[in-house]
């Protein structure tokens, strides 16, 4: 019987207990009075259960329209959340203003710029032995003072089962394009997770990262050399997290193959497909890693590739065919105790082969003479970043590239390879006033171009304003 009903009863049945001359009367008042007692209580109990239930169904609106967050910075859950990108808060309150807002998107925007000085024409930037697209930025994009590229994001959670997220990039040249526009599922069973749209692929470590989260201002040559610098698509990506204590995520993504080192080509059929696999852990209560490998495959027709020919000259062929890119990359990280707030150490490293093989139209406007063409070519780097104190941070950087031996079939006496392997050496400063801001010094020593060295500094500043997520691991 529930305590409320016994505490009321106590008293009416003490009072017949206590009384030897009760009557078939007073036993009639007394089960009149506990049957009006049993209703009150049973309406009472109804009242409390429709209360619950209403409270309940706020509380599903309120977590449909929480976002997706990832984990902290350095923390190891955080390679299982989604891009490092701003997401949707979740609503300040349940009232009727707070209604209103609790679906609109989360922005942000990353301001950058900064001063660049070099001791060589950036217009004249070249990476010896490799054929780059016309019109690609291979080196440093100006000199002086420069606003440098700029992010504006909006994301948001569309309802218990989508979220979405766009990113628009605005260069200084006063273009805007579009860096990633995606829908992506947030309750899939299985550990799967769809994305569709635009988005930067997950091959390798760096490529998947936003500029503003890179450890120095600019990429490795190897991802310029290979990859166009970094490899966005238009399509599909399916990812699987594995429900073991190990972190394994496997990855499959299929895309238009609009970006170098694929192209438009007008097919129904994907111009790209890439295969990811990472697996990480922890290592103690003070070290994380991670490593994985990835291939990407892209289709190409009549691309045309800036090169420099056996005579010194620059000249345009145009590329058909397929080209493959492998990376396999690492990282490892060290926080005393996993607390990285005074101290920390993070060390990575990839190696990117890509192959090339189909026909190349040797100098185009001129010569215009087409065979067959093959290649192998690649490149490494190795960082390590230093948090020496708390907000100072110091960073080296050294990689080459490997153009190997291409072979241009009748071609080959007009584009004569060559053995010099381009390298570079990075050493840079950085000092964060707070999580949202960073003022960035490096100097780096690029020998790309065989017979020329470029001595390059630069002063970096990156403000983060609005929502702001956690990076990736």
């Amino acid at each position: 019987m529930p305590v409320s009903i016994a505490l009321a009863l106590a008293g009416p049945l003490h009072a017949f207990a206590d009384s030897q001359t009760a009557t078939p009367r007073d036993l009639q008042g007394l089960r009149q009075e506990v049957a009006a007692m049993r209703a009150a209580y049973e309406a009472r109990l109804q009242a409390l259960e429709q209360r619950l239930l209403a409270a309940e169904k706020v509380a599903d609106q309120a977590r449909a329209s929480k976002p997706v967050v990832a984990g902290e910075p350095g923390d190891l859950a955080s390679v299982i959340a989604p891009p490092s990108l701003p997401t949707a808060p979740p609503a300040a309150s349940l009232s009727p203003a707070g209604s209103a807002n609790a679906f609109n998107p989360a922005i942000s925007l990353i301001l950058a710029g900064g001063y660049t000085r070099t001791s060589r024409d950036p217009a004249n930037y070249r990476i010896t032995g490799v054929a780059l697209p016309v019109g690609q930025v291979a080196g440093p994009r100006s000199r002086g003072f420069s606003l440098a590229e700029s992010e504006l994001g909006l994301s948001a959670n569309i309802d218990p089962w989508l979220r979405g997220v766009a990113t628009i990039a605005l260069g200084s040249d006063n273009s805007v394009s579009v860096e990633e526009a995606f829908v992506q599922t947030t309750s899939l069973d299985h550990g799967l997770t769809l994305k569709a749209g635009r988005f930067y692929s997950g091959v390798g470590y760096l490529n998947p990262q936003h500029v503003h989260t890179w450890d120095f201002a600019d990429n490795p040559l190897a991802y310029r050399a290979f990859l166009g610098g970094q490899y966005g698509d238009d399509g599909l990506q399916l990812k699987w997290l594995a429900p073991t204590d190990r972190y394994i995520e496997l990855g499959l993504e299929l895309g238009r193959g609009r970006a170098f080192p694929g192209s438009e080509t007008g097919r129904n059929s994907a111009g790209m497909t890439a295969l990811t696999a990472h697996i990480g852990g922890d290592i103690g209560d003070s070290q994380n890693w991670r490593a994985g490998v990835s291939r990407l495959s892209a289709k190409a027709g009549d691309q045309n590739l800036s090169a420099v020919n056996a005579a010194g000259g620059l000249v345009t062929n145009a590329f058909s065919g397929n080209t493959s890119v492998c990376v396999v990359d690492g990282v490892w990280k060290w926080a005393p105790n996993g607390n990285g707030a005074k101290t920390n150490f993070k060390l990575q490293g990839e190696y990117l082969r890509s192959t090339r093989r189909g026909s190349l139209v040797y100098d185009l406007g001129g010569a215009n003479a087409p065979d067959a063409y093959r290649s192998a070519q690649s490149g490494w780097y190795v960082q390590g970043v230093y948090q020496f104190m708390p907000r100072w941070r110091v960073g080296l950087r050294t990689e080459r590239l490997n153009p190997g031996s291409p072979d241009f079939g009748l071609n080959a006496a007009s584009l004569s390879g060559s053995n010099y392997k381009p390298r570079k050496n990075t050493l840079m400063l950085d000092y964060n006033p707070s999580e949202f801001s960073r003022v960035r010094l490096q100097f780096a020593q690029d020998r790309a171009q065989q017979g020329a060295v470029d001595n390059q500094i630069f002063l970096q500043y990156q403000m983060s304003l609005g929502a702001h997520g956690a990076h990736k691991y």
